[in-house]
């Protein structure tokens, strides 16, 4: 992967105003695939069953997601986000989503997201369609 686009969407990333809140960090990037990881905070991330809110393990994946599709200098954004959750994690446990570029073609690319706690439960899992315009993305 080039170490220009690589360093770009790392700095997009801890500029990002969606990731700054909910703290995620991203912290591999490679040529389509990158994990991203981010603490369970209950009093911030609480749904009314008193669990995980659908919306932040899914910002979780979006998020892992979004840096994997760009990865090779050009924009990528979303088609289809299909989501299974599997299991709400623990308080303070490290969250961890892992995107992995399973298909391309020349229009769009598919990808496999799973979300894990640091002890290795599974918490939830993905499949996404991204729609690649061919255009370069504009924070090189």
């Amino acid at each position: 992967m080039d170490q220009t686009v690589k360093d770009a969407i790392y700095r997009a990333v801890e500029k990002e105003p969606f990731a700054r809140v909910l703290k995620m960090k991203l912290v591999e990037l490679e040529l389509g695939y990158s994990a991203v990881e981010m603490i369970y905070n209950p009093q911030a991330m609480d749904n009314i069953y008193s669990m995980a809110h659908g919306g932040v393990i899914f910002g979780l994946i979006d998020e892992a997601f979004e840096a994997a599709g760009q990865t090779e200098g050009t924009v990528a954004v979303a088609l289809n986000v299909s989501v299974t959750y599997v299991s709400s994690p623990k308080p303070g446990k490290c969250l961890r989503a892992e995107a992995r570029q399973v298909s391309r073609t020349r229009k769009t690319a598919g990808f496999d997201i799973r979300v894990t706690d640091k002890d290795g439960q599974l918490i939830a899992t993905c499949q996404a369609l991204a729609y690649r315009t061919g255009k370069p993305i504009p924070f090189l």
